[in-house]
């Protein structure tokens, strides 16, 4: 429908031009009858990419934006579509994942009479895991409110937004809008940054804590040179969504548990605690004693002022971890130190019996696939083994997510693959997070994307099973609710258009992989495993 301001462009004309100034050309959804109006005339330069269920939508965008280092642009439908995609939302919130969520709403002239399919509370619905929301108080504010959602989502820390727009809007005239330039980035406090800096050069044995926002900030090589320059050992901060760190690096030390208690003994060597864009610390469990080693510094650098307020002890810089490391790398060199111990080799892991152990798959992957490739894990009770015999060694090649919410992996991994069609992506699930967003694989396959899914099929919630003795589960006790027989994912998957093949026998799993990884289409891979 023509503007009736022949002048003045649509909201909807408005709204485009704006994400073109803002580099979008992507839009990621679900439509439902309150969101038609945005797609009428749709712009050639524009691509939509369907999701069968809002979950799915969020979390494509999510692995899209965190590769593309630019807001994701998604579309929900009112009140249930927005309930439906919430997991992923929390996701993308604890991901610190910049998107602009636009919610349908029906017409503004029927909202007093409670029509169906409106949301009567569409700013308070996604609360607290948005940095901001809104539904415009006219028609014609629509585009000032997607600009500024975008630039508050857009600045650190990142994460969700979301506008709601009635139908009516759409068609409405408005003033054009163009983007600007808005800074997204704050340089540590260098009073503060100076401390951090000189602890370091006093310290004998520093430890660095490396968190997923140094990739995100994509400060990997900065990392790399500072935690050289000091000797200092490193590790992955507990329940990280990206890595940070070489993992056949000679200075990394491992992967940290989300436990108090075993954190302090395992950095019990050092006398400086550096946590690097990362929360000092994240915990699974109620622990008890001190956050850190008895006679240790703590100090921090955190793109989160929230994170910095509630560090239990030390100093805390805020700001850009590339930025700060900068900082930190231009001041004079310290005093040599030694090195600390190197990590231990891993023995080799050979097959034992007539099913695979996880070790074993994962170390078979590791020698198979291109160390450039991605992987987008979500597989929780495997990622002892993945940490141990499937090493990430380069920057921006391991995607997870930091809210151990489930149904992010798989369709993270169609994101990713769109955002680098460069590369290949493996997505790396169990079958029971599979099932949470099984539906991304028709998306992967209609994209036409070469996405190898690798689904370690152990038939049970095995995370729950091995976390149960926690709260005073024994052995041979029944934990209900955690069996999971009777899955056919070559079925799930070939029913989506996605072709999927079965491995049970190890000595098949190196060739099937290899077949896997070389295929120009969306492939499944349903491995048995122990």
């Amino acid at each position: 429908m023509p503007s009736e301001h022949p002048h003045l462009p649509t909201v909807r004309e408005a709204v485009l031009d704006l994400l073109r100034g803002f580099h979008i050309d992507t839009i990621f959804g679900n439509p439902g009858s309150t969101e038609l109006p945005l797609f009428l005339d749709f712009p050639s330069d524009f691509r939509y990419i369907l999701g069968l269920q809002e979950s799915v939508v969020v979390g494509m965008a999510d692995g899209y934006a965190q590769a593309t280092h630019n807001a994701a642009f998604v579309n929900l439908h009112s009140a249930a579509g927005v309930g439906h995609a919430m997991g992923n939302i929390f996701t993308a919130h604890k991901n610190r994942t910049p998107m602009v969520i636009t919610a349908g709403q029906q017409a503004r002239s029927i909202l007093p009479f409670d029509p169906f399919l409106f949301s009567g509370q569409a700013t308070e619905l996604p609360k607290p895991y948005v940095k901001w929301s809104v539904e415009p108080a006219r028609a014609e504010d629509v585009p000032l409110a997607i600009a500024r959602a975008y630039y508050i989502a857009m600045q650190q820390p990142r994460g969700p937004v979301l506008v709601s727009i009635p139908a009516d809007d759409w068609d409405k005239p408005c003033e054009p809008l163009k983007a600007r330039t808005v800074s997204t980035e704050t340089r540590p406090e260098p009073r503060v940054q100076q401390a951090i800096g000189d602890a370091l050069d006093a310290a004998r044995r520093p430890v660095f804590v490396v968190g997923a926002a140094v990739d995100r900030d994509r400060a990997w090589d900065e990392v790399v040179a500072l935690a050289e320059r000091h000797n200092a050992a490193v590790w992955i901060a507990p329940m990280s969504g990206r890595y940070g760190f070489p993992q056949d690096h000679r200075l990394f030390a491992g992967v940290l548990p989300a436990m108090r208690e075993k954190i302090v003994a395992l950095l019990g060597r050092h006398d400086l605690v550096f946590a690097l864009g990362a929360a000092a610390f994240t915990y699974h469990v109620e622990g008890f004693g001190p956050h850190v080693p008895p006679g240790a510094q703590l100090v921090q650098l955190i793109e989160d002022p929230g994170t910095a307020a509630w560090t239990p002890e030390g100093t805390s810089a805020v700001g850009s971890i590339r930025l700060g490391v900068l900082d930190l790398l231009a001041r004079p060199a310290p005093p040599p130190r030694a090195l600390p111990q190197p990590r231990p080799a891993r023995p080799r892991v050979e097959p034992t019996g007539p099913l695979m152990s996880v070790p074993y798959v994962m170390q078979t992957l590791a020698e198979v696939r291109d160390a450039a490739s991605i992987v987008v894990e979500e597989a929780p009770s495997s990622r002892a083994a993945m940490h141990a015999y499937l090493p990430i060694v380069q920057s921006e090649t391991f995607y997870t997510m930091c809210s151990g919410g489930l149904g992010y992996g798989m369709p993270a991994a169609v994101g990713v693959a769109l955002a680098k069609p460069d590369k290949k992506v493996i997505g790396l699930l169990g079958d029971g997070s599979a099932m949470y967003s099984i539906q991304a694989l028709w998306s992967a396959a209609q994209l036409k994307l070469p996405i190898t899914f690798i689904i370690l099929k152990n038939r049970r919630y095995a995370a729950l099973q091995e976390f149960a003795p926690t709260f005073g589960f024994h052995a041979g006790d029944k934990l209900e609710g955690t069996d999971l027989p009777d899955l056919d994912f070559l079925a799930l998957a070939r029913g989506q258009g996605c072709e999927a093949v079965r491995v049970s026998d190890p000595a098949l799993l190196h060739q099937a992989l290899r077949d896997a990884l070389a295929s120009p289409r969306a492939i499944l891979v349903e491995v048995d495993v122990a």
